[in-house]
C-alpha cells in the first residue's frame, strides 16, 4: 500500500478536480464564513424577518473585487433558508427567451443567482424589471402593428446578483434590489490567516503559524488568492520537500517560484512599476503610454494591475497620469532622488 504524503487531502476531495476542490473549501455555514461582518449581520436580519413574516427574502446585490466571497454568500443564503438555488451569469443570458425560460422554471421560493449581472444586455434587463418588482413576465409576440403582449405570473422568487463593476449596472436595475446593495471589503491579514487555517485543515495540511502568516501577507487581502497559494505551496512541498509540517521557509520558496514577493506583487505588478520608474522617471504617465510600453491592454492595467498597487500606496492616479510613490521606489530598491533629478 502506497504511503500517504503530507500533501494528500481528504478522501472526499478529488485531487484532479480543481473546481471540486474550490467548492470543498467554500464555507457551508455562517460561522465558517470569516469576515464581512457588516454584511452577514444585515443579511441575517433580512432572512430572519422574512421567515417570521412567512415571506421570501427580498432581492440582494453583492458587489466588489473578484475573489472576496460574493458567490459564497449566495450559497450560504440558500442553505440558511433551505431554498433551491438556480445559478446563471449575465453573459449566459443572451436573449429574452433565455431569461423567460429560467424564470418560468423557478419553483415558489427559489433563489436565482446571476453572477456578473452587469453584463446583461439592455433588452434582457428590461424584462427583468417587472419580474423583480411585480412578479410578472411581459412577453411580446409578433412584430409591428400586430404585436401583442402576454403577461405571465411568476412564482415568488429571490434574485441574488453579484458584480465586480457596479457602476455598469443601470440605476433602474440597482433600485430594484430592495433587500440591499452590499459592498464586500478586502480582508485583513488576520482574517486571511483564519481562512487559510480552515482550508489547511480540510486539505489535511499541517502548517507552522509563521507559514500561515507568510501566505496571508502575500495574498492581496483576497481569500481566493490565499487558497490558490495554499494549494500551490502544498504541491511544491509534495514534490520537493516530503515534509510532514510545512514551515515559513517552504512557503517562501514556493511563492518565490510563483514570482510573488513579500507584499503580494507578482511579475506583472513589478514590471509595471519598473517601467514607470526607469523609463518615465516615476511619472506622471498617461494610461495609453503605459499600455504601449507594457504591450498590455488599457483595461488590463486599469482593472487588474493598478487597483492593488494603489491600495498598497505604490501608485497614484493623477489628472496628468500615473505616478510612482516614494514607497514604490523603496520597495523596488530605486533611488528616489535620481528619479526626481531626471524630471528637472
Amino acid at each position: 500500500m502506497q504511503k500517504k504524503s503530507i500533501a494528500n487531502s481528504s478522501s472526499k476531495i478529488k485531487e484532479n478536480d480543481e473546481s471540486f476542490l474550490d467548492k470543498t473549501l467554500r464555507p457551508t455555514r455562517w460561522d465558517e464564513y470569516i469576515g464581512q461582518k457588516h454584511i452577514k449581520d444585515n443579511v441575517k436580519i433580512l432572512l430572519t424577518a422574512a421567515e417570521e413574516r412567512g415571506h421570501i427574502p427580498e432581492h440582494i446585490l453583492f458587489y466588489g473585487p473578484p475573489g472576496l466571497g460574493k458567490t459564497t454568500l449566495a450559497h450560504l443564503i440558500a442553505k440558511e433558508t433551505s431554498r433551491q438555488m438556480k445559478i446563471t451569469s449575465g453573459p449566459a443570458i443572451e436573449k429574452v427567451g433565455d431569461l423567460a425560460s429560467i424564470l418560468t422554471n423557478l419553483a415558489s421560493g427559489d433563489i436565482l443567482f446571476i453572477d456578473e449581472i452587469h453584463r446583461l444586455n439592455k433588452m434582457v434587463e428590461e424584462i427583468l424589471y417587472p419580474a423583480m418588482e411585480s412578479g410578472v413576465l411581459d412577453i411580446i409576440i409578433g412584430k409591428g402593428p400586430s404585436a401583442r403582449t402576454i403577461q405571465l405570473d411568476l412564482p415568488p422568487f429571490t434574485l441574488i446578483a453579484a458584480t465586480t463593476r457596479v457602476a455598469l449596472i443601470s440605476s433602474p436595475l440597482r433600485s430594484r434590489f430592495s433587500g440591499g446593495v452590499f459592498r464586500l471589503e478586502f480582508y485583513s491579514n488576520e482574517e486571511i490567516a483564519k481562512i487559510i487555517e480552515r482550508s489547511s485543515k480540510l486539505l489535511e495540511i499541517s502548517f507552522d503559524k509563521d507559514a500561515l502568516e507568510e501566505i496571508a501577507k502575500r495574498s492581496r487581502f483576497t481569500p481566493r488568492t490565499a487558497n490558490y497559494f495554499l494549494k500551490r505551496v502544498r504541491d511544491f512541498a509534495q514534490v520537493n520537500k516530503k515534509e510532514k509540517k510545512l514551515d515559513q521557509k517552504t512557503v517562501k520558496e514556493a511563492l518565490n517560484m510563483l514570482a510573488v514577493d513579500d507584499i503580494g506583487l507578482n511579475a506583472s505588478d513589478r514590471k509595471f512599476l519598473e517601467i514607470l520608474i526607469e523609463k518615465f522617471s516615476g511619472g506622471p504617465v498617461g494610461l495609453k503610454t503605459m499600455a504601449a510600453a507594457l504591450s498590455e491592454e488599457e483595461a488590463t492595467l486599469e482593472e487588474v494591475i493598478e487597483p492593488y498597487l494603489i491600495q498598497l500606496g505604490l501608485l497614484e492616479r493623477t489628472a496628468r497620469g500615473r505616478v510612482a510613490t516614494k514607497k514604490a521606489y523603496e520597495h523596488l530598491g530605486f533611488d528616489l532622488k535620481k528619479g526626481q533629478e531626471k524630471l528637472l
